[in-house]
């Protein structure tokens, strides 16, 4: 660990600090609006300390709040199921995962230092790094050139992020039981602001804001008519605007003289 606090620039560190506070106002607001929504305090802290995943744990306290556990399960599955691509980028981009892999040689015959796996080789790290597998650590992993950084982005966004996440937690479900009405603090309006705040860099690209034009639009038109966390898993369907074809633009004739 402590070669991970070496490698990790200041600017790194600075966005991970930044990065967490706002995960500490949204676990905060999670756990307030757990409590708020009859969810035991107890199963809200839990569901943060296995779970560790807040849109699928907003979307489960929505559609248990409306009676629908297996809508909860199958939510949660759905929302999570984009970890499997974010594994594979990261065992892409990881290094030698392989301990037994041949070290490579130089041009002059000397052995070129192995490239360290993002989350590790032994089974531990493995099942650590994978409870730590979430947007903002692979976001912050990928972004970074260098192999050494990489590694460090990933250990460091996810380890402070667990921690303030599950404080944050606990301090709702605390905040919820001792005010009467944690909606008025306005709370709930955290986590959509910092995932927009996440989600704002993305929508240079063209594709990303078909994707999110749509699924904005299928929510707010179900939001009325649907239970609670429903529109969330139809908002989905934004991802079939990936396959829309873009409208060309028509050249002009070059005239010649």
């Amino acid at each position: 660990m402590r070669s991970v606090w070496r490698t990790a620039g200041r600017g790194l560190l600075r966005d991970i600090a930044a990065l967490a506070v706002a995960a500490l106002a949204i676990g905060v607001s999670f756990g307030a609006i757990a409590v708020a929504a009859g969810v035991p305090g107890w199963l809200a802290v839990t569901m943060s300390l296995l779970v560790f995943a807040g849109g699928s744990q907003f979307l489960a306290v929505g559609l248990l709040a409306a009676g629908s556990p297996a809508g909860a399960l199958l939510g949660g599955l759905l929302l999570n199921a984009r970890h499997l691509p974010f594994g594979l980028a990261l065992a892409e981009r990881g290094g030698d995962d392989e301990p037994n892999r041949p070290v490579p040689r130089q041009s002059d015959g000397t052995s070129q230092a192995a490239t360290p796996a993002v989350i590790g080789t032994g089974w531990l790290s493995r099942l650590v790094g994978s409870h730590l597998l979430i947007d903002e650590s692979v976001a912050f992993a990928l972004a970074q050139a260098d192999p050494r950084q990489r590694r460090a982005a990933f250990w460091l966004t996810g380890l402070a992020l667990f921690t303030v996440w599950n404080l944050g937690t606990l301090a709702g479900v605390v905040l919820g039981g001792a005010v009467a009405d944690p909606a008025a603090l306005g709370l709930d309006a955290a986590f959509p602001a910092g995932l927009l705040a996440l989600l704002w860099p993305s929508l240079r690209d063209p594709a990303a804001r078909r994707v999110a034009t749509v699924g904005v639009a299928v929510a707010l038109l179900t939001t009325p008519v649907l239970p609670a966390g429903m529109p969330v898993l139809l908002a989905l369907t934004g991802l079939v605007a990936v396959k829309l074809p873009l409208p060309r633009r028509r050249t002009q004739p070059e005239v010649r003289r």
